[in-house]
């Protein structure tokens, strides 16, 4: 006679399965390549760079947006659910370029754990900063993968160092390549002192042939090679860069591994680590500061919202991360920001375009809720106790732009997509509350203005004219402050779908100026809740 397992527990359990983490890197590090190559390993695709699909059809998985493709580089956040080691693992794959990075904050915020991408010949390039410090933001734990070490590159010792200043993590080397750059023989792993032998395989589809040898063998098959690997092995001993899970939980230090996604060395070893060592769901906190646990009732968060994923039906999803209890089809929950009931008949599991209907699912799971219309990026659900999760930053505008129908008689599509791109956050759209029509579209980087403009004509079928207005830099303001600014020159008060009234000058230095001799006028930097500099 078996006995039932208290529905806690369950939930408790199916938790410690999970395994919920983001990819990170700068654009053409190979971000894309190993995702698709952790699909390859955990058998959800026949082979690299295609899914496992309803009558063999094959469908790219990750970049799967038109644009995408035509760029080769990835403009949206993508979700892909995958088991591997009896785990249940929620890949969040990001946006390479720093014009997205807005995109990979809300989706680090729903990940507990990021894979930080570099590029072995180009190490930690400047203009993707922004995207670390995104991560490093929100205090979560970050492996750190050397790729494309079959190709010509840098010191991996040099690189080492690059990380620690650059970055602010310590790298500790779980794996040290045997061989130069362009010379990858295999890896060390210092955690047994066992020496990884690796063979390509034709195109890198398939995983790549993998021979273990002891290091009485290595010495003699990889002589130099092996013993340079060796000696620096013991150098990093010596400075005590060694792997260490506390440090690593705590955002100090990041284990680092080194291989070729595109051959597929290494590739193991980074998934093992994945369920190894990145953390579990964990207790969230609420906005009133009170910890909701993981077996209480279900509740959790939007953190995307995503429209014509399925162009034969032009519909959207919010994808929800799944915080605490069980999450069962057809339940009704409560919108914490109206109080209103809401159903989730329509739930979907997702993996890059495709998705299948969900049942049920547990904390750290990723939902996606079809046609939830009434959803914004944000937003929590619950069932049963209230509770509600802080809200999602928003990054401080750097870019603007009017925005016009080519076509006046598209007038309703160029205002249905515009409405739905800024629902998504690909910009944000602001408007004139003195009556203008012209909306003016607010981003952080240029890339956000082609891709609406490429989506709205593809999507929505509004081509629209784009042209630049001269402002640089936004604030906070508010009525008072708006009628002394109608009066100044180099100004514009704008409002966005929320209500805040943003102040938008010319130059940073005519605002410092203002600030100086105006100081009781309100002109907030868009930073605090809600926001991020």
């Amino acid at each position: 006679m078996s006995l039932a397992v208290p529905a806690d527990a369950a939930v408790s359990a199916e938790a410690s399965r999970r395994r919920t983490f983001a990819i990170i890197s700068h654009p053409d590090a190979g971000k894309t390549t190993l995702t698709e190559k952790f699909l390859l390993y955990a058998g959800a695709v026949a082979e690299a760079g295609a899914v496992k699909a309803r009558a063999g059809r094959r469908r790219a998985t990750s970049d799967w947006m038109a644009l995408e493709q035509q760029r080769g580089i990835s403009i949206t956040s993508t979700v892909l659910q995958f088991t591997y080691r009896d785990h249940v693992v929620n890949l969040l794959d990001t946006p390479g370029h720093r014009d997205f990075s807005e995109d990979t904050y809300r989706v680090l915020a729903a990940a507990d754990a990021a894979i930080m991408v570099l590029d072995v010949a180009k190490g930690v390039e400047a203009q993707t900063l922004k995207l670390f410090e995104v991560c490093r933001a929100r205090s979560l734990p970050v492996l750190t993968f050397l790729n494309k070490y079959d190709r010509p590159g840098r010191d991996p010792l040099e690189l080492l160092d690059e990380i620690e200043a650059q970055i602010g993590l310590r790298p500790t080397p779980a794996t040290w390549p045997v061989g130069i750059p362009g010379d990858f023989r295999g890896v060390l792993d210092r955690r047994d002192g066992g020496f990884v032998r690796y063979r390509r395989t034709a195109h890198g589809a398939t995983a790549a042939l993998e021979e273990r040898l002891d290091a009485e063998r290595a010495v003699v098959e990889e002589g130099n090679a092996w013993q340079q690997a060796r000696e620096e092995a013991a150098l990093l001993d010596e400075v005590g860069a060694t792997l260490d899970v506390t440090s690593f939980l705590a955002g100090k230090t990041s284990p680092l591994f080194v291989g070729s996604a595109l051959t597929n060395f290494g590739v193991r070893h980074l998934l093992d680590a994945v369920v190894d060592l990145v953390p579990p769901p964990e207790a969230r906190v609420g906005t009133d500061g009170s910890t909701r646990p993981l077996d209480a009732p279900f509740s959790g968060f939007v953190f995307k919202i995503q429209a014509n994923m399925d162009p034969a039906h032009r519909d959207h999803v919010a994808f929800v991360r799944v915080c605490s209890g069980r999450f069962d089809r057809g339940m009704t929950l409560v919108h914490a920001p109206s109080g209103r009931p809401f159903s989730t008949k329509y739930a979907a599991s997702v993996f890059g375009s495709e998705r299948d209907t969900i049942d049920v699912a547990y904390p750290g799971d990723v939902v996606g809720l079809v046609n939830a219309s009434s959803l914004q990026i944000g937003d929590t659900l619950y069932d049963a106790e209230p509770v509600a999760f802080p809200p999602i930053a928003t990054f401080a505008p750097e870019l603007f732009a009017s925005a016009r129908p080519r076509d006046t008689g598209r007038h309703k599509q160029f205002h249905r997509g515009l409405t739905q791109l800024e629902r998504e956050g690909v910009v944000q759209v602001l408007s004139d509350p003195d009556g203008d029509p012209v909306p003016v579209l607010a981003a952080v980087g240029a890339m956000q203005f082609e891709v609406f403009a490429h989506r709205l004509a593809h999507e929505f079928g509004a081509e629209a004219d784009l042209s630049s207005v001269p402002y640089k830099v936004a604030r906070r303001t508010d009525r008072e402050t708006t009628d002394h600014l109608r009066q100044v020159r180099g100004t514009r008060v704008l409002a966005r779908a929320d209500g805040t009234l943003l102040a938008l000058f010319e130059s940073p230095y005519y605002l410092q100026r203002l600030e100086q001799d105006h100081p009781d006028w309100r002109l907030d930097p868009i930073v605090g809740a809600g926001a991020v500099p």
